[in-house]
């Protein structure tokens, strides 16, 4: 692989004052996929918290572009090119997907383009004045996700991108990230769908009790005696 331009090195975070991650590393060059999967409370969003700076480690660093920004909040890092789609809704559900496009391109501080060109990014030119409320599950996602790239990140960390997705718009979700890391993007996700998120990745850890104890090439992936041991049952 290239050099990285994520980096998380023995990261540690608690909450509550329980550990839940206990001295993980990543890696994740640019153009590639790499999937974190596992258990429910393994620390999935814990990481991806630590990763984008909305959680402050314990102990560890987190490098973006060989730049130390353990540091940092969330908004420095997203300046720096570290764009995130947590897991929680993070559109405006009353606003049509135009007027969520303008509201986006003013906080990411991006020059104003004609909605139905950003649109066209995540397939939604034809649902410009539909409220996102009313937009199906797979659509809100990429609309979602279209938050995140109106702020051009080089690095994408996505948690649970396939929530409240059937199966169909998963494919299409599934395409639109593989055509970011074919443009160069570097891209980090968890998702429960275990199935959906291989066929996304290059590569994927196991996490599980706050440890990376597996990394492996998809198609080894689900097979892994530790995976059926600690993940699948």
């Amino acid at each position: 692989m290239s050099e990285p331009v994520l980096r998380a090195r023995e990261v540690r975070a608690r909450l509550g004052g329980a550990e839940v991650l206990r001295g993980v590393d990543i890696d994740v060059p640019r153009g590639f996929v790499l999937g974190v999967l596992g258990p429910s409370g393994a620390g999935k969003s814990t990481l991806f918290r630590v990763l984008v700076g909305e959680l402050a480690p314990s102990a560890g660093s987190v490098w973006l572009d060989g730049r130390d920004v353990t540091p940092e909040p969330l908004w420095r890092r997203a300046r720096a090119g570290l764009g995130y789609v947590p897991q929680t809704p993070s559109v405006l559900l009353e606003l049509s997907v135009a007027d969520n496009i303008r509201t986006f391109e003013s906080v990411a501080r991006r020059p104003s383009r004609p909605p139905a060109e950003r649109a066209a990014e995540v397939e939604l030119e034809d649902r410009l004045q539909v409220r996102a409320g009313e937009l199906s599950g797979g659509e809100r996602r990429r609309l979602e996700l279209l938050r995140a790239l109106i702020a051009e990140p080089r690095v994408l960390v996505c948690d649970e991108p396939l929530t409240g997705v059937d199966p169909a718009a998963a494919g299409r979700l599934g395409k639109l990230l593989g055509g970011l890391a074919a443009r160069g993007m570097a891209i980090v996700l968890a998702d429960h769908r275990i199935r959906e998120a291989l066929a996304m990745c290059d590569r994927a850890l196991l996490l599980a009790d706050g440890r990376i104890e597996l990394s492996a090439e998809p198609e080894e992936f689900s097979d892994h005696p530790a995976v059926r041991r600690r993940y699948l049952g």
